[in-house]
């Protein structure tokens, strides 16, 4: 276990620090930045080094842990270094699964605000989310469990097309052959012939019907939930742009003001007695005119936590006070102005391919992205991240296997218009 010394943002009395587990994500370097913000001495938990958000000048410490179960000895072995019980921050996936089945341990040092270890294990796998909210009668578009070549030809002829398959989590062996997170298929031939091409990735796939709409009808709800499952901060946004544009993540988006969203992500989360940070994505089907659930996200910051903080929700503050029992932050409440996110590289991306498709004018993009924002990546006062990440960016474009990641091949991965695209992810 290295350590690495970084200069420290806090001022003032001491306050206990945060741990963040997995920096070298967009939300865990949005995350170390905004609690250094706001004096909180930060701590991150890496195995990565070498990744472009590693070079923040906002953590205190940079611990360098192994793989595996390399996250868990390192926090064992800082934990009675602390002089104060840290406030534990995952924000990756299997952080959260990690910091949730060892939590009898790791609570005596830090801070843990997660549900029961039950309802962190269905709502995170999304075969048990789905069956959870079939039984429960949540909205989700019309779902298939494919475990093998028969559950794929009957997906096949009863989905309607196109239609979305996805893995329930993105394991190593995906990862290894894509990046995207779903693909988007259009007949039952080209569903059967994905998955020939990935049904051993994992080993269940799960086939759903495509929700239709544009990426703008892509909502989403960050929130807080106390001990008590009530609802500490809450903050509803759209996507504008995403990267990839088949299925990928957001580049831009905005606040927003969607009562249903909101509502529904209350009631799916309350039901569960939900403790902790949560994000629920939805997409409006406007032929329908209802809503979906397209997935959970809990336990963590999500890329998009940021807009709440530039729209003057203390989404992640709130968390961290209320895990030390420090006076709430005042700003907890949705004022709707206006405030955008952007990722400048990807967004970048997205509304160049636009532009080639003749779907985006160079004035009309300056337009989307004009007014008060927060950036992903982006700092003035944290410059490197963003310029490596740059350099990063470029040598892979340079890598013909990193462009073949992208997708299963031309028929797979060809372009489609933007307003028939949608996604699975934050």
């Amino acid at each position: 276990m290295t350590q690495n010394p970084r200069s420290s943002a806090a001022t003032g009395p001491r306050k206990p620090p945060a741990v963040i587990l997995g920096l070298e994500t967009m939300q865990g370097l949005q995350t170390a930045r905004i609690l250094a913000r706001r004096g909180v001495p930060v701590i991150a938990v890496v195995s990565n080094p070498n990744h472009h958000a590693c070079r923040t000048n906002v953590c205190e410490r940079l611990i360098v842990a192994g793989r595996g179960s390399g996250t868990l000895n390192a926090l064992e072995k800082l934990g009675p270094l602390l002089p104060q019980k840290a406030v534990l921050v995952p924000c990756q996936d299997g952080k959260v699964l990690t910091v949730s089945r060892h939590r009898d341990v790791l609570k005596q040092w830090y801070h843990v605000l997660l549900p029961d270890r039950d309802v962190v294990e269905t709502l995170m796998n999304k075969t048990s989310f789905y069956d959870f909210a079939q039984r429960n009668g949540f909205p989700i578009p019309r779902t298939f469990f494919v475990r093998n070549r028969t559950d794929a030809e009957h997906a096949a002829s009863e989905l309607r097309y196109p239609c979305i398959l996805k893995p329930p989590f993105r394991n190593a062996s995906w990862t290894a052959h894509t990046k995207l997170k779903a693909f988007k298929l259009h007949s039952a031939q080209e569903f059967l012939s994905c998955y020939d091409k990935c049904g051993t990735w994992a080993e269940t796939l799960i086939a759903q019907n495509y929700i239709g709409g544009s990426i703008s009808d892509l909502y989403s709800c960050n929130c807080y939930f106390d001990a008590n499952s009530q609802p500490l901060a809450t903050f509803i946004a759209r996507k504008l742009r995403q990267w990839p544009p088949e299925t990928g993540q957001s580049s831009l988006g905005e606040e927003c003001r969607d009562d249903t969203v909101l509502n529904e992500s209350l009631r799916l989360f309350k039901s569960v007695n939900f403790r902790g940070l949560a994000y629920l994505e939805m997409k409006r089907d406007p032929t329908e005119g209802k809503y979906y659930i397209v997935e959970p996200n809990i336990g963590r910051p999500t890329g998009r936590s940021a807009i709440a903080e530039a729209g003057g929700v203390e989404l992640l503050y709130t968390m961290y006070c209320d895990a030390v029992a420090l006076p709430l932050p005042e700003n907890r409440v949705q004022r709707f102005t206006g405030v955008k996110w952007i990722h400048l590289r990807r967004d970048s991306q997205s509304a160049f391919q636009a532009w080639r498709r003749g779907q985006l004018s160079a004035r009309q993009w300056l337009r989307s992205v004009r007014g008060r924002k927060a950036y992903a990546i982006f700092s003035l006062r944290d410059p490197l991240p963003f310029a490596y990440d740059l350099l990063e960016t470029g040598r892979s474009l340079l890598s013909a296997e990193e462009r073949e990641s992208r997708g299963l091949g031309r028929t797979l991965s060809a372009p489609r218009p933007l307003a028939e695209e949608s996604t699975t992810g934050t």
